[in-house]
């Protein structure tokens, strides 16, 4: 009996990991002239030889160097669909770099996508943003939504360069959130902590080491956590928690009236936004 549901877990584990990393693709349609920006097609070298695309937004003004702020969306989202975001950063005085990650937007596709693999790709944006002229290389925020939230908080955790971090909607532990979800779906008990093992194997990391409630401690920079009061994916109560692990150096920004996903809601939050850009790159000059 016990080998009869070994062999049927190890059949439904498979499945259960293709559905939660399928990537579905979207905002292809869209781009930086229906937003009425003027901005830089880039192509940039990211990890396993898999091209990154993105658009560089330029600040408006005088050539010297910048601040800069790289923009990363979250999961089964693009580039295209952060772009909104490009007037509150150009309200701060930088320029802005909006990357699609692996398997999203324009991209080049992979095995598979995770939240550390976002995180590889914003390290290549940095890389970029750091060899180009136009960007002072210590003056570089990250921005970012949901998983690439996530992946933000990590990318700064390990890089002291990065200047401060604004993180919109990220979960506290993607192992914690992913079981409340799998449970919903009515995945049994048994089977939970089978997937979970797989996906840190497949991901090559315990969820421990990546989790947001982990790196945020880390982090030496500036962070401000940005959450929707209707967030019914991940709840507002893991900023609050996210907040307790920075050591105070991590403040909670609530839009009552965003959900997980509202962008135009959270755009609500920008004056925010955009004066704790303007500090943060204020003090790291």
């Amino acid at each position: 009996m016990i080998a009869v549901l070994v062999a049927g877990l190890r059949r439904a584990v498979p499945l259960v990991l293709a559905r939660f990393f399928r990537v579905r693709r979207a905002g292809l349609a869209l781009g930086p002239s229906d937003f009425g920006l003027d901005a830089e097609d880039v192509t940039i070298a990211g990890s396993n030889h898999r091209a990154l695309k993105g658009w560089f937004v330029v600040s408006p003004g005088d050539d010297r160097p910048r601040p800069a702020v790289l923009v990363i969306h979250g999961w089964n989202s693009a580039a295209s669909l952060m772009l909104p975001i490009a007037s509150l950063v150009h309200d701060a005085g930088a320029h802005a770099l909006f990357l699609d990650a692996r398997c999203h937007g324009r991209s080049d596709d992979d095995r598979f996508a995770s939240m550390p693999r976002f995180a590889e790709d914003i390290d290549a944006g940095l890389r970029w943003l750091r060899d180009d002229a136009r960007v002072e290389p210590t003056c570089v925020v990250l921005l970012g939504h949901s998983v690439g939230a996530g992946a933000s908080l990590l990318a700064a955790s390990r890089d002291p360069r990065v200047a401060g971090v604004v993180s919109i909607a990220a979960m506290a532990h993607p192992g914690t959130l992913m079981r409340a979800n799998m449970h919903a779906l009515g995945v049994p008990a048994p089977l939970l902590t089978v997937i979970l093992r797989e996906i840190e194997r497949t991901v090559g990391l315990p969820f421990d080491t990546f989790a947001p409630i982990s790196t945020i401690s880390r982090i030496r920079a500036p962070v401000l956590l940005v959450h929707g009061g209707r967030d019914n994916v991940v709840p507002p109560t893991d900023a609050t928690r996210l907040a307790r692990a920075s050591t105070g150096r991590a403040r909670v920004l609530i839009v009552p009236e965003a959900d997980h996903t509202s962008l135009d809601a959270f755009l609500l939050a920008a004056p925010g936004v955009t004066s704790f850009i303007e500090d943060t790159v204020r003090d790291c000059r």
